[in-house]
């Protein structure tokens, strides 16, 4: 008798459910939508909404085409499509690992771009693109360290958390050092690098980093469903049709690229990778998969850390900067609620 109506109701709170994180993700776009409409406006010199949609359009505006075309469009772009790659692959470690602190940042992929990027700096002097391949294979060489140093026959979440902590540690003395023997020629070129920046956005630079995320977003989307199966553990995983080897190796391919990828066109951009997860699914919901959600988040903080950088304080800031003041604390947060609960898994 009461079967039904039980089966009815988990039906309706179902549908509240997938309408309530529909409407909420509606909303970070429209957000998204009107920050990076914001960036396109504001600056030294203020264009109206009807000058900037001109130049979108292609139309010739005396000042606007140079400043928001050249300068302030390759900017915003950039910022977004870091901040969606940094967010969809700081969520895939996130829930692939059932850890919130098994971000790239924390455990030293990130830094093992950075590593790459400053030695082909300052020691080998290379230029823009070459440094960017650089940092792209140093992500990769790093990801693939932490991943045979954590497999013993599965994986664990804490076990690679500490490792990967590990791992930066002596990837961040390996910068400390090169920075120190560095000229003093190379050294801004170095420090601005790790600052995380968009100072010198380009459509030179837009253009690999857009075509990374189109190529490779997607298909992390997709996998959406079977990472969410994966927090249940291998096991449960495979018993539900998951195929779970060939699954994580492409979630981790896919994600590492797209972190690299941001990471050598913007720089380390501090935090964004580890805070977009968490606050995503504390904004649209623990159900469905976090990772359109945390892309959504990731290029809000990119694009309004950078916007709080240029115009929030009285000198002018790189974005890695703001989004390290806010990450810092997140960061304490998250390692006390943690330990509340009783460790890292």
């Amino acid at each position: 008798m009461t079967t039904a109506p039980t089966a009815e109701r988990l039906q309706v709170a179902r549908r509240r459910r997938v309408r309530r994180r529909g409407t909420r993700i509606a909303a970070l776009f429209a957000l998204l939508v009107a920050l990076f409409a914001t960036s396109l406006m504001v600056g030294n010199t203020l264009y109206g909404p009807d000058e900037v949609l001109r130049v979108l359009f292609g139309g010739q505006v005396p000042g606007a085409s140079f400043t928001v075309g050249e300068l302030r469009l390759p900017r915003a772009c950039l910022a977004v499509l870091a901040g969606a790659a940094f967010g969809i692959a700081g969520s895939t470690f996130q829930t692939m690992l059932r850890n919130p602190l098994a971000s790239p940042d924390i455990i030293g992929i990130t830094w093992g771009a950075s590593a790459a990027a400053v030695v082909s700096i300052v020691v080998l002097g290379l230029g823009q693109d070459a440094v960017s391949l650089a940092a792209l294979a140093g992500a990769l060489l790093t990801a693939l360290a932490v991943y045979l140093l954590a497999y013993r026959r599965g994986f664990s979440g804490a076990r690679l958390v500490l490792i990967g902590i590990g791992v930066a540690a002596m990837l961040q003395s390996v910068v400390a050092w090169v920075l120190s023997r560095a000229s003093e020629w190379d050294l801004p070129a170095a420090m601005q690098w790790l600052a995380g920046s968009l100072n010198g956005a380009s459509w030179e630079r837009v253009g690999p980093l857009a075509l990374a995320v189109l190529a490779i977003g997607p298909l992390v989307l997709a996998l959406g469903r079977d990472l969410g199966t994966l927090r249940l553990g291998d096991d449960a995983a495979a018993a539900l049709g998951v195929r779970v080897p060939a699954v994580r190796l492409v979630l981790i391919l896919g994600a590492v690229t797209l972190l690299a990828a941001a990471t050598a066109a913007a720089g380390p951009v501090a935090f964004v990778a580890f805070m977009a997860g968490p606050i995503a699914t504390r904004l649209v919901g623990p159900s469905g998969s976090p990772l359109l959600p945390a892309a959504l988040v990731g290029a809000l903080l990119v694009l309004g850390g950078d916007l709080l950088g240029q115009f929030a304080f009285d000198s002018r800031y790189p974005v890695g900067v703001v989004t390290g003041a806010l990450g810092a604390p997140f960061l304490i947060y998250l390692l006390a609620r943690s330990t509340r609960h009783g460790g890292l898994t």
